[in-house]
């Protein structure tokens, strides 16, 4: 079962197992990790669930589609790295992967 690591904004870690086939954030949401709010349920229609994807994780993560990159668009605390964690699918491959919090969810 592949690992997965939220850091959240304050530096706080949580390293738990992600089931493949399911999205970062649900992985989050099962395992109660503050920081991910995913209001529309992983509906990729609220921005609610941003992540910063690790640099070195980023390439194997991939690029948003261009309707998670609208909507990562009017979140706050983009960066270059930024994904909506309902749009990542957990693979084995993502084992390891680490995401970063932003202290703030909202639009």
């Amino acid at each position: 079962m592949p690992k997965i690591t939220f850091i959240e904004h304050n530096g706080a870690e949580h390293t738990v197992d992600a089931e493949v086939g399911t999205s970062v954030m649900e992985t989050a949401m099962r395992n109660d990790v503050a920081g991910i709010v995913a209001e529309c349920g992983g509906g990729c229609t609220c921005a609610t669930c941003l992540v910063h994807v690790d640099d070195k994780w980023y390439p194997v993560v991939g690029q948003p589609s261009d309707d998670e990159a609208y909507m990562i668009d009017g979140a706050f605390e983009i960066t270059s790295t930024s994904r909506l964690a309902c749009q990542i699918t957990v693979t084995d491959e993502l084992d390891g992967l680490v995401v970063r919090t932003p202290a703030y969810q909202g639009r």
